[in-house]
């Protein structure tokens, strides 16, 4: 008799594992042919139950995570990307994912983590990620991402890591983004960054790592940045930032503060001597 049940539990389980969605089942199958899904290193067999395909899981009848990292992803993202409407966890780093990201990516309100990291997108980061309220990570980096920074991304008030270096971001920091007070991690170097780093860098009071390194960025660095009582790690060399700095930022940044001049030459910034006395130059 306890085999008997055992096993109608066992049968129940596994059929219910595979009443996911036909909408769902759609958006992944879209997701596989539009990525040469033949050609992935852990191939799905679109004719076993979803919940046998390699990175997917399932919750509730739901598909709440897509773990897809280095599985040789090769083609653009489809627009049935954004009926995953359960997932929490999109992963696609280290693929050869081309295109643009889909406007539909803002579809995805559950979502907590997004990376798609080292591959190959361009175009701009659509404004609609900005829809996706529950994002804590976004990861980004080592794209060919241009245009600039979405303002929409400022409304992501549980946003812990924004990841964007290695791309061809350009024009300001959008004044929203020192509104993300539960930000943790900004890596923003290795674009094009062109502006002044704002005194409302203090709002983002948990601010752990900070990476601004070889961008445009000018002006006076403010001295706002020494209220961040918990950055362990900064870098905003390699830009044209003028003035003096504390000896504290100084030592804080793993260059020393160096800069570029107009002549493109490398400088270093004037230290002052006590923490809190960094003061315009006229340099």
């Amino acid at each position: 008799m306890n085999k008997t049940y055992t096993l109608i539990a066992l049968l129940f389980s596994v059929f219910s594992l595979a009443q996911v969605s036909v909408k769902e089942i759609n958006a992944l199958i879209g997701l596989n042919k539009a990525t040469k899904g033949e050609q992935w290193t852990n191939k799905w067999n679109l004719q076993d139950p979803v919940y046998k395909w390699h990175g997917v899981e399932i919750k509730d009848n739901k598909v709440i995570g897509l773990n897809l990292v280095n599985n040789n992803l090769t083609g653009q993202l489809p627009e049935e990307i954004g009926d995953l409407v359960h997932l929490n966890v999109l992963d696609l780093f280290k693929n050869h994912i081309s295109g643009v990201l889909p406007s539909s990516i803002g579809n995805l309100k559950n979502l907590k983590n997004l990376n798609i990291g080292f591959n190959e997108i361009s175009g701009q980061i659509p404004s609609s990620l900005g829809l996706a309220h529950q994002l804590v990570t976004i990861e980004l980096h080592m794209n060919r991402l241009t245009g600039e920074l979405p303002a929409s991304i400022g409304n992501l008030s549980g946003l812990e890591t924004l990841s964007l270096f290695n791309n061809y971001i350009e024009g300001k920091i959008p004044l929203s983004y020192y509104q993300l007070t539960s930000l943790k991690v900004l890596l923003l170097n290795s674009n094009k960054l062109a502006c002044e780093l704002d005194n409302e860098i203090s709002n983002l009071s948990r601010l752990e790592t900070l990476s601004l390194f070889d961008n445009k960025m000018y002006g006076q660095v403010p001295l706002a940045l020494e209220k961040l009582i918990y950055l362990k790690e900064l870098n905003i060399s390699n830009n044209y930032f003028n003035g003096f700095v504390s000896k504290y930022l100084s030592s804080l940044d793993i260059f020393n503060m160096r800069m570029m001049n107009e002549n493109g030459l490398a400088t270093s910034l004037k230290v002052a001597i006590e923490k809190t006395t960094s003061v315009a130059s006229d340099e």
